[in-house]
């Protein structure tokens, strides 16, 4: 008897990878020498897999949009989005987030947005770990907003 579980699991054996694997076909013995051996052309690097649809990477935020509402801080399940009470305003801390997307749901305005950036990694130990502004709007001098690059 094949329960729902197993199902899902079966799924998901035929659907193939989510992410990538091994950039190689086998592990090499020394990751150096792969990478060396794929810059002359020796080795084939395996392709990246694209990214799947409905995929929620990083959190985009309108700060121009966000009216201070506090209804993604209550929903976020890992208190990931902090208040800033003089700007009245939200922070969210990526280090923290889970990426559920919850806040997107809930927020009244739209000024929270699933981007599908997903690599996070970073050389820079300084670099910040919260999302204050993402830009996605300007303001013109009239008041209005537009989307950057119009």
């Amino acid at each position: 008897m094949i329960t729902s579980m197993m199902s899902r699991l079966l799924r998901h054996l035929k659907a193939g990878p989510f992410t990538n694997p091994f950039p190689l076909e086998h592990l090499p013995p020394s990751l150096a020498e792969a990478l060396k051996a794929a810059s002359e052309g020796r080795a084939r690097l395996n392709p990246p897999v694209p990214v799947p649809e409905g995929f929620r990477g990083v959190i985009l935020y309108e700060k121009a949009k966000c009216i201070g509402c506090r209804m993604c801080i209550r929903v976020c399940p890992a208190n990931a989005i902090s208040f800033i009470p003089e700007e009245k305003k939200v922070l969210i801390h990526t280090d923290r987030c889970t990426f559920c997307a919850q806040c997107n749901d809930v927020c009244p305005v739209n000024c929270l947005h699933m981007s599908r950036e997903f690599a996070l990694s970073t050389y820079d130990r300084k670099r910040e770990a919260y999302v204050r502004d993402s830009g996605l709007l300007e303001t013109t001098s009239s008041g209005e907003e537009v989307a950057q690059g119009e």
